[in-house]
């Protein structure tokens, strides 16, 4: 669902980028109390299995196929601030290196991809968490639904932002319809990558998940006709668990899709590219060269490799090595400023 240059006016286009701006330096803001020593490792890595999975188109209907949009997965796994950020950190790794998404457009992805899938996934995530077992069957169950509603969601904020600022004259009625009912099919492998991913670290990290935590009750005892806490044993303190074997596992299988799956991904246009054909939003998008179309690594191939396979593979690995890099750099540190809060605070 990239927006490519052209789809939206420059005033509308500026005006998302001012939102998206303030949203992204109100994620970073509330990031710090979610980069604890637990996700601050993951983040990086959550940013770039996203990049690699956007790269697996999927069939979705006669000659459209859909990618992860990651909003969902993002939250779930490093919380709904983070998970914004790790989103943006995509869409410009994916504009400046791959010109994929229109850089005037920038601001609208990251409003339509990241803020609003996010937003709506977490809250979603969280009033189902209400009334679902407190179980990692109700986590993933819940972590599907949000993906999937959160898909749509971000279909229906694009149909609004080009009912504002598009740049052809098409019924607004016409791209909602066209828009929402495609991306609900899309929606549905987004959820099913999504809670297979949470499902997959769950099995194995439960404790690393930000959408679990609190799955455990703490044991209560009924002690004169009323339910109190159990106090916990006398044990000696267990060193709390590093992450560095989920962290290795999601680098390889990252570099895995990039590398290699995407190879065997559908060629058929997204969602946006199809309905934008066949409504004619892009009618003046040609008008428009990407700014950095001349990159080496545009269209997520290595300039001057014949091979398409090997062109595609070290484009994808690439990019999730930039990815991951610029990534955990970043969380790394809005991390050290929440570290340097808290000993301000204790001196």
């Amino acid at each position: 669902m990239h927006v490519p240059d052209g789809f939206i006016n420059a005033p509308v286009s500026a005006a998302a980028g001012v939102a998206a701006a303030a949203a992204v330096a109100v994620s970073l803001r509330g990031a710090r109390k979610e980069l604890d020593e637990k996700v601050a490792p993951l983040a990086g890595l959550v940013a770039a299995f996203v990049f690699a999975v956007q790269m697996l188109n999927f069939p979705v209907a006669a000659g459209t196929s859909g990618h992860l949009l990651g909003g969902a997965l993002a939250a779930v796994l490093v919380g709904p601030w983070t998970g914004v950020l790790c989103i943006a950190v995509v869409l410009l790794m994916q504009g400046v290196l791959f010109a994929d998404g229109g850089l005037t457009a920038l601001g609208v992805n990251i409003t339509v991809m990241g803020v609003v899938t996010v937003v709506v996934a977490h809250l979603l995530f969280r009033g189902l968490r209400l009334v679902l077992p407190r179980t990692r069957g109700g986590v993933t169950a819940a972590t599907f639904v949000a993906a999937l509603v959160s898909v749509p969601a971000a279909a229906a904020a694009f149909t609004l932002i080009y009912a504002v600022g598009g740049t052809t004259d098409v019924p607004v009625g016409k791209v909602l319809t066209a828009m929402v009912g495609v991306h609900v099919l899309i929606g549905i492998g987004e959820a099913a990558i999504t809670a297979l991913t949470v499902g997959a670290v769950l099995a194995v990290r439960p404790d690393l998940v930000h959408g679990a935590r609190g799955l455990t009750a703490p044991l209560k005892l009924r002690v004169d006709g009323e339910l109190v806490d159990a106090a916990p044993a006398e044990t000696p303190a267990a060193a709390p668990k590093s992450p560095k074997k989920v962290w290795i596992g999601g680098v390889v299988t990252a570099l895995v899709l990039a590398g290699v799956v995407s190879f065997y991904a559908s060629a058929s246009p997204d969602g946006l590219e199809k309905v934008a054909a066949d409504q004619g939003i892009d009618a003046k998008a040609e008008e428009y060269e990407h700014a950095t179309a001349d990159s080496p690594l545009a269209d997520y191939g290595v300039r001057g490799v014949d091979s398409a396979r090997l062109s595609g593979g070290l484009a994808g690995v690439i990019g999730v090595g930039v990815t991951l890099a610029v990534g955990t750099g970043a969380f790394w540190a809005v991390r050290r400023r929440r570290a340097a809060a808290e000993t301000g605070a204790r001196v």
